[in-house]
């Protein structure tokens, strides 16, 4: 690790404190100011009842914070959120992430790698990509948690 990571890494940690990382209760969301999908992720979230906080953080603080979340960079998306001991890395739907808090498998956390269209918060019409949520091991190891097909009209 170098000086520098180090030393952005513990002004991040202090700096932001426990908040950037987890509560039991509230999903923590860290994303940047400027980046739209993160937003409305952030308002689907809220919408399907879950108590959200957000932490508007640059790039730099944000690849640190999935760096120490352990999130492979393959899995990654652009915004990375925490709740209870687990992590929740992209465009997650609620349901998924109210399933994980039920069963409380032992794992990371969650991941919906890249932006797939029609994912909460990147919807774009009736444009829907099929996407599976999937389940974070220790070892970086994944299994799909949960798959979104689209719905076709008969």
């Amino acid at each position: 690790m170098l000086r520098r990571e180090f030393l952005i890494g513990t002004l991040a940690i202090s700096t932001f404190s426990e908040s950037v990382f987890a509560s039991a209760d509230a999903l923590i969301v860290n994303r940047t100011e400027s980046c739209g999908c993160c937003g409305a992720w952030v308002e689907r979230m809220i919408s399907a009842g879950l108590k959200t906080e957000v932490n508007f953080v640059n790039d730099e603080v944000l690849r640190l914070i999935k760096s120490q979340l352990a999130i492979p960079v393959d899995l990654s998306s652009c915004h990375t959120a925490t709740i209870g001991s687990y992590f929740i890395e992209g465009h997650v739907p609620a349901e998924d992430i109210r399933r994980l808090l039920i069963e409380r498998p032992k794992a990371l956390g969650l991941s919906v790698p890249g932006m797939p269209i029609g994912s909460p918060g990147m919807e774009m019409g009736s444009n829907k990509e099929p996407f599976e949520t999937l389940l974070v091991f220790e070892n970086g190891k994944t299994q799909a948690f949960n798959s979104h097909t689209p719905q076709t009209s008969v």
